[in-house]
């Protein structure tokens, strides 16, 4: 970064701070709130003010849920001023961490008040900064349906709650689709140029990755949890459900490269990742044959394993029962401890199978899955 432009920068925030102090506390207005996300969202594109993006985070938590506003305000406005692709990338990050503060207030948010979607910085030629405006723009757009995601699911729990859980199977197979929206999404933030290997993109990277592995963890869940009771489904949500299927093993293939890009790009956390599990196409090709029409001679189970995948064991027509093991350790399901003071932590959980009560036992075993341990990237640490 040249010298002249550092000092530009500089004093672009100094100013933004002067004016800062000087203005009214409001219900919209808070000082202290505004300077924090300034110094956090600095013009400084090779060093990230970590020690003022957690006093937002602390604020997000310990405030009242009816006053996060000011919060968005704040971090709204200098993401709508600048012309910065450093400012902005900043803005996006802190608004990510807000988000994994997992503050009830954060789902009421909705579409974000502001548009980076045709971001593109100021102080550069095009030819220089290209990369980073797609990074920027990319980000932003995934942020912004995660937002639209969190309020749309508020209402999604209340109808299931509702419904009750004969519906819940379909539910589950909607909330897939969008988990896999999301996923796509993510899968597009990546440097596109060469020189973006900085301080900056690297760790707004590491950002990305956690929130990929979340993302992910979620949608093996739900696709265990829809294949146990795949046989209780009716021909629409069987149909429904093989989409979803194939289109994991797509996705699987696209994580596959997105790590290894990362991996050799630098990306600290791409190296902690599990490989990615393909769904059997024996699971694939029964879930056409009920889609299809087929397979009411003869009743089965599906057995779901602990690395995702499942096994079909013929069944006797007894009634199903559940087995719950201590054996397996699986994702978890809503990602509470990702993202923690300490870093983060083992994901253990019992996974739930469905044999038949007098069912042989399966020729094949299950995988073994090891558990491992994930780090986190300082900036969205709490």
């Amino acid at each position: 970064m040249k010298l002249w432009k550092r000092a530009a920068g500089a004093l672009k925030d100094q100013n933004s701070l002067l004016i800062t102090a000087l203005s009214r506390r409001t219900s919209l207005h808070s000082p202290d709130l505004e300077a924090a996300v300034i110094k956090a969202t600095s013009h400084d594109e090779a060093r990230v003010d970590y020690r003022n993006a957690q006093r937002v985070f602390v604020w997000a938590r310990t405030s009242p849920s009816t006053h996060l506003k000011p919060l968005v305000w704040a971090i709204s406005s200098r993401a709508l001023r600048t012309r910065s692709w450093p400012v902005a990338l900043k803005c996006l990050m802190l608004l990510h961490g807000v988000f994994c503060c997992k503050v009830p207030a954060v789902r009421r948010i909705g579409r974000l008040p502001f548009d980076l979607s045709d971001f593109a910085d100021g102080h550069s030629s095009l030819s220089k900064t290209w990369g980073h405006n797609a990074l920027v723009r990319a980000y932003f757009n995934f942020l912004d349906q995660k937002s639209a995601f969190l309020y749309a699911d508020i209402k999604e729990i209340r109808k299931v709650k509702a419904a009750g859980p004969e519906d819940s199977i379909l539910a589950e197979i909607v909330m897939l689709q969008r988990l896999q929206s999301l996923l796509a999404l993510l899968l597009q933030v990546r440097p596109q140029a060469e020189g973006m290997r900085g301080t900056l993109v690297l760790e707004a990277m590491d950002c990305v990755i956690i929130e990929i592995f979340d993302t992910y963890s979620k949608v093996c869940n739900l696709i265990a949890r829809v294949l146990s009771r795949i046989y209780g489904a009716s021909q629409a949500e069987a149909s429904m459900a093989l989409l979803v299927l194939r289109q994991a093993n797509v996705q699987g293939d696209e994580l596959t490269e997105y790590f290894e890009f990362c991996k050799f790009y630098g990306v600290l956390n791409a190296s902690e990742f599990p490989k990615v599990e393909r769904i059997p196409e024996e699971d694939i090709r029964e879930v056409e044959r009920m889609v299809n029409g087929g397979g009411e001679e003869e009743t089965k189970a599906i057995v779901v394993s602990e690395s995702g995948g499942s096994e079909l064991v013929p069944s006797t027509g007894k009634v199903l029962k559940t087995v719950v093991t201590n054996k397996w350790e699986v994702f978890d399901d809503d990602g509470n401890d990702l993202m923690s003071v300490n870093g983060g932590k083992g994901m253990e959980r019992d996974i739930v199978s469905v044999t038949s009560s007098n069912d042989p036992q399966p020729q094949r075993q299950p995988h073994d899955v090891h558990a491992y341990k994930l780090e986190i990237p300082d900036l969205i640490t709490f």
